[in-house]
């Protein structure tokens, strides 16, 4: 991406940095409360002034995923403010391969389509009229306006600026008013295309640039979910059940702040989700490391009679999916977490959700488990944005890690380090 040239005024924080980008490769005593309330101190405001690309890369290197996590930092809170960092996220995390992105229930009929947005990506998910899947991005090839929002359905995208209309083959059908033009080919001029594949009732686009085909990779599992493929297949995350809703959360942190609430092991449930708590077996919580994805479990407290509410049910899972993708299974229900990063400070978080087909009539049902995972969702919004505050306050750099039971959050963050650097 092309950007201005800006007289870049370094303060001390930042000749640091550059001196010493590995900052986290000293042993962590190394760094004492006291120089860390210093260094902040002299931090320029992001808002103000932000740093260049290549002092954000440094950032990188400030958590360091080779020391043990009995000995390890978390990563320091500039990855969770600075808007270079999220830039550089961008770029080499969520451009670059499967991102999940809706779900099939959303277009089951030809020339049915959804839209969104990753970062500066607009993109669009269709079926054609012949009813195969294919993904763009949603923009005319004109002068740039966006073709559709939101969902529906229709033959063909007509931009709303000029007119010039598209098959939901991406092919440019009609340029209004080009009468005069030279030097245009009407096949240079159709949607730009994106990969695109299903997973069990998962949507994944690819907004990484290279060739390819629209068929449906074979092996998206593996590329998607590396080893934990059949094992996520085999454990109730399918096609079987019923969709039934989605609600959107616009949660004032940064989108890893959500991730790693998701991601310590249980941690933080008896004390901010005492409800959940009492319908699960806490000593019974299990983390296991995967290549792309952690899984943990949990049994609940009890198994109740068929006559009683129980939205839990005996056993739970939840799997994330790296970078930003979490699956719950438990009880007849299944729900998913998309967080959407919408600035360094700020995110979106989509929760879809899936039922057994057997209770998608309970009406009472529904709404109680809805109102109970509510309650949840609400609690963990304070909780991330609390969080969010605190990365913001010149009295807090890194943290420590709790090693057993956040492996899992501490694997999120050696996965995004590799990613970066490379």
């Amino acid at each position: 991406m092309a950007m201005m040239m800006k007289p870049i005024n370094l303060h001390f924080s930042d000749l640091k940095k550059l001196i010493n980008p590995y900052p986290n490769s000293r042993p962590h005593h190394a760094r004492s409360p006291n120089s860390l309330l210093i260094r902040k101190s002299h931090e320029t405001n992001h808002s103000l002034l932000e740093p260049s690309q290549e002092l954000a890369r440094s950032l990188v290197h400030e958590f360091n995923p080779h020391i043990p996590i009995e000995e390890a930092l978390t990563p320091p809170s500039s990855w969770y403010t600075s808007p270079s960092f999220l830039s550089l996220e961008l770029d080499q995390v969520f451009f670059r391969g499967w991102q999940a992105v809706g779900c099939t229930e959303q277009i089951q009929e030809a020339n049915s389509f959804f839209t969104g947005r990753i970062g500066n990506i607009e993109y669009v998910v269709c079926r054609d009229e012949n009813g195969k899947l294919r993904a763009f991005h949603n923009v005319c090839r004109h002068h740039a306006s966006l073709l559709v929002s939101g969902s529906g359905k229709g033959s063909c995208f007509v931009c709303p600026y000029h007119g010039w209309t598209y098959g939901l083959n991406g092919a440019l059908l009609k340029a209004s008013r080009i009468t005069g033009i030279k030097n245009f080919n009407v096949k240079e001029y159709g949607l730009v295309p994106l990969r695109v594949a299903i997973w069990g009732p998962f949507i994944l686009v690819d907004l990484e640039k290279k060739a390819f085909d629209f068929q449906d990779s074979d092996d998206v599992g593996m590329e998607w979910l590396g080893s934990s493929s059949k094992i996520l297949s085999t454990n109730g995350v399918d096609t079987s059940l019923s969709y039934l809703c989605r609600r959107e959360y616009t949660i004032e942190c940064n989108w890893k702040v959500f991730c790693d609430n998701y991601l310590d092991g249980g941690y933080h449930v008896p004390f901010a989700h005492k409800d959940l708590a009492s319908g699960l077996k806490l000593d019974s919580y299990s983390t296991t490391i995967y290549d792309k994805v952690s899984i943990q479990r949990c049994d609940g407290d009890q198994v109740k009679g068929e006559e009683d509410f129980d939205r839990l049910g005996a056993k739970s899972l939840y799997a994330f999916i790296y970078p930003n993708f979490m699956v719950n299974r438990y009880g007849p229900w299944m729900d998913t977490n998309l967080v959407l990063p919408l600035g360094p400070r700020r995110c979106k978080v989509i929760f879809d959700y899936f039922l057994d087909a057997s209770l998608k009539d309970d009406e009472s049902f529904i709404a109680e488990s809805l109102k109970d995972s509510e309650q949840v969702q609400i609690e963990d919004i304070r909780l991330c944005e609390s969080v969010q505050k605190g990365l913001e306050s010149p009295a807090y750099d890194s943290g420590r890690y709790a090693p057993m039971v956040e492996k899992a959050m501490h694997h999120f963050h050696c996965l995004l380090h590799q990613h970066l650097i490379n």
